[in-house]
């Protein structure tokens, strides 16, 4: 007969129940986020192969060769042309394309019932833009500033390029600058040109916030009044206001970590309506009271245009009001299943139609002489809340921090204080700096040191 201590029972029980407990972890964590694994790969497949015209295998190879994206299967289809993800045969996702709208997961509506949805879209103005100078055609001018020393950087935008050559996925695809108005130097890795399509990811933030701008000065909206969201009536959350959603200081309960199948993931990939799925989101805080960056918030405001406009015309505001006016004649937006522009996430659009959107802020809203944005809304839009600790954000813009004495409260310590910016996943931006004249769009796989590329940049200005 064999004797057993009691200790070693309760040791071997306890490391039982751990080890049920840790698969049971893995087991939940698997069934969270395989979906999410095969419709993120999805939709960037779909949008790589449609509106960037890439090979799939590229994609798969640059975009999708990290884990755990790695450890899915990507299928083109191109009779029906979508793009289908799924994780060792189990959670597929699909993600369609429809023409002008790029690409859409199917989420909670039918594949049919998200085809059969009618737009009305913009004619797209017939515009020659090489025989049409910059910024409204693409025609440069033959001579460039004396002011800038273009040897010097044609060498910096070569060696950013040439620094991650090799590297997959490559780091800077694109590289764009203007100063004081005019395009003065361009730099594409191979494969990529002034034509293609580049994702901007958290750029359209900022492009819904001009958006949002537009229906100010239509009298449309009112960033001060109550967000008008009928699932908040008597909730507590009816006190949140527009300019709260913009300045990201809602209060919602959201947690921006896509290391894990949370809100922000379950948002984007999960749902085929990201902004009902944010509107139910109880309050963590109260409104006003605390800084916390939210794609959802972005998604909400998103819905309110598309309510403030209404629907015969909200498909086609973005292009009539601000696209086509100021130039921009490539850019994308891609809506989720039930047809609202992912106001925080999914934008497409060429490195030179990015400058122009830089081009307008920098030029207080204005463009051609006509005021698109209100004259005091870039104004407003680098002013960080009080709830922002950093200083470091205001209308779904970036902000380089406010203490011009203290290096370590900017983002980018070698940057001068008044530069706000466009940031999106990866590295995509639209750095505007007034006091240098300089716009400068960098756009990317991966990130890279971009405080040392502006840094550069700006040592090019004699």
């Amino acid at each position: 007969m064999r004797f057993i201590m009691p200790g070693k029972k309760i040791i071997g029980r306890t490391a039982f129940l751990l080890l049920m407990g840790l698969l049971v972890f893995i087991a939940r964590y698997v069934y969270l986020a395989t979906p999410v694994i095969s419709a993120y790969g999805a939709k960037i497949a779909c949008s790589a192969v449609y509106l960037q015209h890439r090979e799939i295998q590229t994609v798969i190879e640059e975009e999708l060769s990290a884990f755990p994206f790695s450890i899915a299967t990507y299928t083109l289809n191109e009779r029906d042309a979508s793009v289908t993800g799924s994780v060792w045969g189990f959670a597929k996702r699909k993600a369609i394309y429809r023409e002008g709208l790029g690409a859409t997961l199917v989420n909670d509506s039918s594949e049919a019932q998200i085809r059969a949805q009618q737009f009305r879209r913009p004619v797209k103005p017939v515009q020659y833009t090489d025989s049409i100078p910059w910024p409204n055609g693409d025609q440069l001018p033959d001579t460039l500033p004396r002011s800038i020393n273009i040897i010097q950087l044609d060498a910096i935008l070569q060696r950013e390029l040439d620094d991650y050559k090799t590297v997959k996925p490559r780091h800077t695809t694109a590289v764009v600058v203007v100063y004081d108005g005019q395009l003065i130097a361009e730099k594409y890795a191979d494969g990529y040109n002034k034509n293609t399509l580049m994702p901007g990811w958290s750029v359209a933030k900022s492009i819904t916030a001009a958006l949002t701008g537009i229906l100010v000065k239509e009298g449309k909206l009112d960033v001060n009044a109550p967000a008008p969201v009928a699932e908040w009536k008597g909730t507590g959350r009816e006190r949140i206001t527009i300019k709260q959603l913009l300045q990201q200081t809602s209060g919602l309960d959201y947690e921006e970590n896509y290391r894990k199948p949370g809100s922000a993931a379950t948002m984007l990939f999960k749902k085929g309506n990201a902004a009902a799925y944010t509107v139910q989101l109880p309050l963590k805080y109260a409104p006003g009271s605390v800084f916390n960056y939210s794609s959802g918030n972005s998604n909400i405001i998103s819905r309110i245009i598309r309510q403030a406009t209404g629907e015969k015309n909200y498909h086609a505001f973005p292009c009539e009001w601000l696209f086509y006016k100021a130039g921009m004649y490539s850019v994308v937006l891609e809506p989720d299943a039930s047809g609202t522009y992912v106001g925080s996430s999914f934008c497409y659009a060429t490195a030179r139609d990015y400058a122009r959107f830089g081009l307008l802020y920098y030029n207080n809203g204005k463009w051609n002489n006509e005021q698109i944005l209100p004259e005091d809304w870039v104004k407003a839009t680098v002013q960080p809340s009080a709830a922002d600790t950093l200083q470091q954000y205001g209308y779904q813009f970036w902000l380089n921090g406010f203490n011009k004495n203290d290096l370590t409260q900017r983002w980018y310590a070698d940057v001068p204080a008044d530069m706000y910016f466009a940031d999106g996943f990866g590295g995509q931006d639209i750095y505007i700096i007034p006091s240098k004249k300089l716009i400068v769009v960098r756009l990317g796989l991966h990130v890279t040191d971009e405080n040392k590329l502006l840094k550069e940049i700006i040592s090019t200005i004699r």
